[in-house]
């Protein structure tokens, strides 16, 4: 009779668990922002350096918004690091919306030099960026991006 009943210290561990899976509940279930370069316009380039301002966009494919405090990234054009860094544009992406903001990279790869001017002007050149988009508030403060896609030089 008595065997089948939590003993009186399983029931605090009981207790936890139901709080957790509770909370579990709680957190909202976010789908990953679509982040894909719009532009990218040549500031000031020699062979060892290159100054470009790249735009972005934001996807937001969420029913609520997303209050985005800046990035982190990696951006590689034919598997070569171009640059990496981060971003403190602050801006909010709205509910099932897009959001666009501006980001000055410095990149010190001589290789990429053949990779952005050995194509004509108006070609499409390849891109993989990963990274992070950090959160003003809410339960989950960092969303993880992986985005590949392909711009052209202007």
């Amino acid at each position: 009779m008595f065997g089948s009943m939590p003993s009186m210290r399983s029931v605090p561990l009981l207790l936890v668990a139901a709080a957790l899976s509770g909370c579990a509940l709680l957190l909202p279930r976010l789908q990953t922002p679509k982040l894909s370069i719009v532009d990218v316009e040549v500031r000031k380039a020699n062979f060892l350096e290159q100054q470009l301002r790249v735009r972005m966009r934001v996807e937001n494919p969420n029913d609520r918004s997303l209050p985005v405090r800046g990035l982190s990234y990696t951006v590689y054009l034919g598997g070569q690091e171009l640059a990496s860094g981060v971003s403190d544009a602050s801006f909010v992406v709205p509910a099932l919306g897009t959001a666009e903001f501006n980001m000055d990279v410095t990149s010190n790869v001589a290789g990429a030099i053949f990779t952005l001017f050995g194509k004509p002007r108006g070609q499409g050149i390849g891109y993989r960026m990963k990274g992070r988009v950090e959160l003003t508030r809410g339960w989950l403060r960092s969303i993880p991006f992986e985005e590949s896609g392909t711009f052209t030089l202007r």
